[in-house]
């Protein structure tokens, strides 16, 4: 009998990292190479940014741009290797393979395909980008990042997993209780972060205005990394961590039970974040432990938060509260 190859089953921490890396590692050849090529015929400044037309409306140093390029491929290689190593994410491993690949391809291609037009018009004025070599970039992403997916390996399917029962938490008669704690994601806080960063370069080179989808981008999904959780009388609402103002709430009377069980983020949602599924939705930042709301008409709510059978345990109470005669 073979033995399994690293395509039919998840790859060791060490092969991960290595995967993680390569592309990067090829992108900075790549984008050296066509920089070394084409250094004699470049002007400077570039054209480094064109309109829908295809002409250059945006211009920056040759150096600067390609030395940026370069800086922002090794610290995504680097992040990318780092979070490979990561053992509690080795189950979305895959994905994270194929978000590397796919980014170390849309930077690359753009990169090279901005230094070839610069060097055959010979005037950064006259250097066009029509929007075929956009999508060719963009196609040359996706077929890079179902490359990191397919090397990434399948992930290993959880054991099922079913509710631990609807706890009740001891409260004597009129006394009042709460639960808050926060949960969060470092991987999402990082993505983030790198978005940020890749919003902040983009305007550097492009104009201001070119990088402030990405700015907002990556300040949402950072604020959105680290979310507050609260139950008490009106139900659970969920808040960031660095605002006051909750952006979901559930109250009780939407709610007929709560449960603690264990949540696999890919298996049931095919993610991270907030996510919506036929039959349910939830924040989900991490797998493990969670809240499960069942609610009215069916549908289930989970969260991924520690200590989360204490929180089912007094939402129980509080809808035995409010609701004494709902038979339980």
């Amino acid at each position: 009998m073979k033995p399994a190859t690293p395509f039919t089953r998840p790859p060791t921490d060490t092969l991960r990292v290595a995967i993680a890396a390569f592309p990067f590692l090829v992108a900075v050849a790549v984008v050296v190479g066509v920089h070394h090529k084409t250094a004699d015929r470049l002007p400077d400044p570039l054209a480094t940014h064109f309109g829908a037309d295809g002409t250059a409306d945006g211009f920056t140093s040759a150096r600067g741009f390609v030395t940026g390029v370069v800086l922002v491929l090794l610290a995504l290689g680097a992040g990318g290797a780092v979070l490979a190593r990561v053992r509690r994410l080795a189950p979305a491993a895959p994905w994270v393979l194929a978000t590397g690949w796919f980014l170390a391809a849309t930077l690359a291609v753009p990169t090279c395909l901005t230094l070839l037009a610069n060097a055959g018009a010979g005037q950064a004025h006259a250097a066009r980008m029509p929007l075929w070599q956009v999508l060719v970039a963009i196609a040359a992403g996706l077929l890079a990042g179902a490359v990191g997916l397919w090397l990434g390996g399948p992930r290993p399917r959880p054991e099922p997993t079913g509710p631990q029962g609807a706890p009740r938490l001891a409260l004597a008669v009129g006394e009042r209780a709460g639960w808050t704690r926060t949960t969060g994601s470092p991987l999402l806080a990082a993505v983030g972060l790198v978005t940020c960063c890749a919003g902040l370069y983009l305007a550097f080179v492009a104009g201001p205005f070119a990088g402030v989808a990405l700015c907002a981008a990556g300040a949402l999904t950072g604020v959105l990394a680290s979310v507050r959780v609260t139950v008490d009388r009106r139900g659970l609402a969920l808040a960031p961590a660095l605002l006051p103002y909750a952006f979901r709430r559930i109250p009780l009377d939407r709610v007929t039970e709560a449960t603690c069980r264990n949540i696999d983020p890919f298996a049931e949602f095919g993610g991270w974040g907030y996510r919506v599924r036929a039959h349910g939705s939830g924040l989900v930042l991490r797998s493990g432990e969670g809240i499960a709301l069942r609610l009215r008409g069916g549908r289930e709510f989970v969260v991924t938060v520690d200590d989360a059978a204490t929180a089912a345990a007094l939402l129980n109470t509080l809808l035995d509260r409010a609701r004494p005669d709902r038979g339980d």
